[in-house]
């Protein structure tokens, strides 16, 4: 216990500030941007750039402003936002759905990895359990490590694998689309101002705008990092700005640049890119450079599960240090790293990826576990969003390094985007063919069983877990009052 106690002590001490506002709009960036998704928008040629802007106004833009609001002026990320406006308990229930749904991603994320991975020595291994599985449970173990060594580090391969995995093949895949469409490459874009305008195909055109709202989740993420800023309360908004900016000059182009050379039929979900990249530079005359790409994109992905590694699980230390989690868990290693939490998370891991291996029709289990995980996610924005107008009422005095203009409208209209998108999401997409009640019940019960999480912690918890010093044992992670828990 006494351990714990001198652990929980240098918790709580100022950490070194290693963070500038352009590392963190990077970090920021690869957090939420990964050309995995281009190849899913790519069949919808020009109309694509409407069904990211609407979701980009009305999700991305509200997010951006309210993170950056809430950052400036409160520390811990969602979890000490939640706190200082609803109290202890429901800051729990806030992070531990954004660490959820974290959980199951890295398997789906690092599955295109061994995708691209296969793509360079042998395609057909894409579609090997087995070897998706072991690629999975190494590169997640490789990604543990490197996160590990602390703040610093991944702060730095989060940055500049973004720059070399995600920004430079999207660049190069829009200059190749470019030279492919004015060198005589054949394309089916319709050039016309109504290929702007998506085709209306009744429900299912509100499920792909809707479903697209979260191609934008994870802006909020690495706020819990902003303790480790310079001048985090007028950087922070900057580099939320930044972010922006970079996501939709990814998403938006990266997706034109593939529509302009596969045809809409012919688009791999899964390989889409890397089917651009062939077409690309074949044209061009340098067929290798499809492999190089590969093993650029292949970095990308690493520093993306690099960088969101430590963001979530770095949530769940301030809900340690709240006494929400046994003392075990609120460990940290020399670097200030969770080591702990990031151990149980790794495990977790390593058992999903073993199912991959296993069990054949794993992919459509993961896809509706991925979904699960993807409303929660949304229970957690429709959290903060209310969290920011409730803190607008409850600490107006607070000072803040940003205030969103309109923020009850922001707010409003972020809090009904959540919200809608939550319940579209038990509307089975098209191409399943269960049951669409048999598809919902699925998802509820599944959101009931990972929800559950906090408040089995909750049950559970006891006076000892508090390891604080005393002196700090009211106070919220930002410091100021907080609401009773």
């Amino acid at each position: 216990m006494g351990d714990d106690k001198k652990d929980a002590e240098k918790a709580f001490q100022n950490p070194v500030k290693s963070i500038n506002w352009v590392t963190m709009a990077l970090l920021t960036t690869v957090a939420v941007a990964s050309i995995r998704g281009l190849p899913a928008m790519a069949p919808y040629g020009l109309s694509s750039i409407v069904l990211y802007v609407i979701p980009a106004i009305v999700f991305l833009i509200p997010t951006a402003l309210v993170s950056a609001e809430l950052a400036s002026g409160w520390e811990g990320g969602i979890f000490g936002w939640v706190y200082a406006a609803y109290g202890g308990r429901a800051g729990m229930v806030a992070i531990w759905q954004q660490w959820i749904q974290n959980v199951v991603w890295f398997p789906v994320q690092l599955a295109f990895f061994a995708a691209a991975v296969a793509y360079i020595f042998n395609p057909s291994l894409a579609q090997n359990g087995v070897f998706v599985g072991f690629i999975i449970i190494v590169v997640y173990w490789i990604a543990n490590l490197i996160a590990l060594r602390g703040v610093k580090t991944f702060s730095e391969i989060g940055s500049k694998g973004l720059i070399i995995g995600t920004l430079l093949p999207v660049l190069v895949l829009v200059i190749l689309a470019v030279i492919f469409v004015f060198t005589g490459g054949k394309t089916d874009i319709p050039v016309s101002a109504s290929g702007f305008v998506p085709m209306w195909a009744g429900i299912g055109s509100v499920v792909l705008i809707i479903s697209n709202f979260l191609s934008f989740a994870g802006m909020e993420m690495n706020a819990v990092h902003v303790t480790d800023m310079h001048k985090p309360a007028k950087n922070y908004p900057k580099s939320i700005l930044m972010a922006s900016v970079l996501i939709l000059l990814i998403f938006i182009p990266g997706t034109l640049a593939i529509s302009a050379c596969l045809p809409a039929s012919g688009i791999d979900l899964t390989t889409g890119v890397f089917q651009a990249f062939d077409v690309l530079f074949a044209h061009v005359g340098i067929s290798w450079g499809a492999s190089v790409m590969a093993c650029l994109v292949v970095i990308g992905v690493l520093a993306s599960v690099v960088t969101w590694i430590p963001g979530p699980s770095r949530g769940l230390l301030f809900v340690g240090k709240e006494g929400y989690l046994p003392p075990w868990l609120q460990r940290t290693n020399k670097a200030g790293m969770q080591e702990n939490i990031m151990a149980v998370q790794g495990i977790i891991v390593t058992v999903l990826a073993l199912f991959y291996a296993l069990i054949p029709s794993v992919g459509e289990a993961f896809w509706i576990l991925s979904a699960m995980a993807v409303q929660l996610y949304l229970i957690m924005y429709v959290m903060m969003f209310m969290t920011a107008m409730k803190l607008r009422k409850s600490a107006p005095d607070t000072k803040r390094g940003f205030k969103v203009p309109a923020m009850r409208f922001v707010a409003s209209v972020g809090v009904i985007a959540s919200i809608l998108a939550f319940f579209i999401g038990f509307i089975q997409p098209s191409g399943e063919n269960l049951n669409p009640f048999f598809y919902a019940g699925i998802l509820l019960i599944g959101i009931i069983v990972l929800g559950s999480g906090p408040f089995i912690l909750h049950e559970y918890k006891k006076p000892g877990w508090d390891l604080r010093p005393k002196d700090s044992a009211g106070d919220s992670p930002s410091g100021s009052e907080g609401a009773e828990s």
